[in-house]
């Protein structure tokens, strides 16, 4: 019988809620555990994503037990760390991602897990919204965070819960173009230049992690993970903010924005160099006077065994403060380059935590940030 266990706070001090941006001082995060990670089973969304490659391919099922006790060592040491700099750490309630999942339109035989929170939850202001997600296995993850989010209930009361509508996520949802096992790269990248993604506009889907935040914008990219639909319900849902639509051509697997465009203070991003921004959308930064530099090659060829996501996790970095940058521990050439931008660069080992749902920027979700809403781009 699986048990529940409780809510993991970290502190028994009232939270208060409020982050506007991905680099003013943090206060208060949330950071993920792997306890009962699984390998998710195929489905339509997921099984567009995976490598053609990849040592996943037909794969599922609960992850080792070792495995699970790695990560864990190392997300529990992410904690401290940013403890040890002044950040409060609240950490998720796992569920049974073992046991079967079902809606009225499908079911599937497990869930994920909570490990990366930024996918699920986006915090804007004074609100943390549950994202709609698109993968089925993720149908459920919200529940990890309900614990969390009534205490910031009880604790604030200016916060906002807000959940987006779950979508039916019926076939309907997704291209059969993307079923075959043998698309191919050149294939792929072709489709998605042409932003034919394996998720339909039958209604609006979008994951949180495609979204950064600067001030008054939001910058959501358009992929696998986040439709049209999905971009337009936020921009309803955040009248108050422009909402611009950004895709990289270069990426033949685009989900989560956070491993290819990372704001790192005002003024300055780092891109990853094979997946570039085009040109026009590039302009609406370059006329604010943003520098878009390429950020530093990965230092790993491949990633860890039975993990989906790609080596340029080595820019999935969470910013403490302007100055300030969390860096996985063995990624060389990344805290080369930070540091000769003037940063303090902590390194982390994370590598055994990749598996369950990415690296640093991925596995965190912010609650507080010093610092108040600012226009970054006043000339539109």
């Amino acid at each position: 019988m699986f048990e529940t266990p409780k809510p993991v706070l970290g502190n028994d001090k009232p939270a208060v809620v409020k982050s506007w941006d991905e680099w003013s001082p943090l206060k208060h995060v949330i950071v993920g555990v792997a306890d009962g990670g699984m390998i998710p089973p195929g489905e339509p969304a997921l099984d567009a994503k995976v490598p053609e490659d990849s040592d996943m391919k037909g794969q599922w099922g609960p992850r080792s037990q070792e495995s699970a006790d790695k990560a864990n060592e190392q997300l529990d040491n992410f904690a401290k760390v940013l403890e040890s700099r002044g950040v409060r750490v609240d950490r998720p309630t796992p569920i049974d991602f073992s046991a079967p999942v079902s809606t009225p339109d499908w079911e599937n035989p497990s869930s994920f897990g909570c490990m990366p929170p930024r996918d699920v939850i986006l915090t804007v202001g004074k609100e943390m919204l549950e994202a709609t997600m698109s993968y089925r296995c993720r149908f459920f993850e919200y529940l990890c965070y309900r614990p969390l989010m009534q205490k910031y209930f009880e604790d604030d009361p200016h916060f906002r819960h807000t959940a987006a509508p779950k979508p039916r996520m019926s076939d309907a949802s997704y291209r059969p173009d993307y079923l075959s096992d043998q698309i191919g790269v050149e294939k792929r990248l072709k489709w998605t230049a042409e932003k034919f993604f394996v998720t339909t506009e039958e209604e609006p889907m979008f994951d949180a992690a495609d979204v950064l935040r600067f001030g008054k914008d939001l910058i959501v990219q358009h992929g696998f993970t986040t439709n049209l639909k999905g971009i337009d319900w936020l921009r309803r849902h955040y009248p108050d903010h422009r909402v611009t639509a950004v895709n990289f051509p270069g990426d033949p697997y685009p989900i989560h924005i956070d491993a290819t465009f990372t704001p790192i203070r005002p003024g300055l991003i780092i891109n990853n160099p094979e997946r570039r921004l085009p040109d026009e959308q590039r302009e609406f930064f370059h006329r604010n006077d943003w520098e878009i530099v390429d950020a530093a090659r990965p230092a790993h060829n491949t990633p860890p065994p039975l993990c989906y996501s790609s080596v340029w996790l080595s820019m999935n970095v969470l910013m403490v403060d302007e100055k300030t940058v969390c860096v996985e521990a063995s990624e060389v050439n990344q805290m080369e380059q930070f540091d000769k931008m003037g940063l303090e660069v902590l390194p982390i080992p994370f590598r055994d935590a990749y598996a369950f749902g990415g690296a640093l920027h991925c596995a965190t979700t912010d609650v507080f940030r010093e610092g108040d809403l600012v226009d970054y781009f006043p000339k539109g």
